[in-house]
């Protein structure tokens, strides 16, 4: 599936692509296939859909979510979904957001999701399914990278931002438990990055100049 793109006004009510996403798969429906039990009018209709029961949307860039499918208010076997994801609220075109959706039988490149979500899926036997959730679980094993004050960082690809600003290499302000990004070395710190210590990242080399004592 493509990209799907949207103005605000067409999330309403929700403002934000976690609560969006959250809405869109969970549902119930009513199927002409009929349910085993029959009534006095004959056999009652089978209501079938989705029910999200975890979700999380890191750095507004990912969703994951372990959604459980349903027939007739019964769970099924609790599975992955991944949405990528373009939020951009000051959009100058006014579509603020978008998305593009998969299972994990789709084997997403993405794949940071939590723990927590990880542990309610059902257990599976498809190839793709199990390579993304070791990947996932690989990941989370990773040591977090302890970020200094004043280090230069780049990404591994281009970060954009809310205000529109796309940047790959910034520089660490530390301000005691909060960590934030400036686009110089010498600028103030303008950007937030949810979970930064465990994206991909190196350090770059800076060349220190020492004042000469006589």
């Amino acid at each position: 599936m493509g990209w799907l793109s949207m103005p605000l006004s067409s999330m309403h009510p929700h403002s934000t692509p976690k609560a969006y996403l959250d809405a869109q798969l969970t549902y119930e429906r009513v199927i002409d296939e009929p349910a085993e039990a029959e009534g006095e009018g004959g056999p009652l209709p089978s209501r079938k859909g989705l029910r999200v029961i975890a979700s999380s949307c890191l750095r507004n860039k990912v969703y994951y979510a372990a959604v459980a499918p349903t027939t007739d208010g019964v769970d099924g076997p609790v599975f992955a979904v991944v949405c990528l994801v373009r939020w951009n609220p000051r959009a100058k075109d006014g579509y603020v957001f978008a998305y593009k959706d998969m299972d994990e039988t789709a084997g997403p490149n993405e794949a940071e999701c939590p723990e927590r979500i990880l542990a309610l899926l059902s257990p599976t036997q498809n190839h793709s399914a199990l390579q993304w959730r070791r990947r996932c679980i690989r990941n989370l094993a990773r040591p977090t990278a302890k970020l200094e004050d004043g280090m230069r960082i780049r990404f591994a690809s281009p970060i954009k931002f809310t205000d529109g600003y796309e940047g790959q290499e910034f520089f660490v302000r530390k301000r005691g438990r909060k960590t934030a990004l400036a686009i110089s070395e010498h600028g103030s710190a303008r950007y937030r990055v949810t979970n930064m210590a465990r994206m991909s990242f190196s350090v770059v080399p800076q060349t220190k100049v020492h004042r000469t004592v006589f």
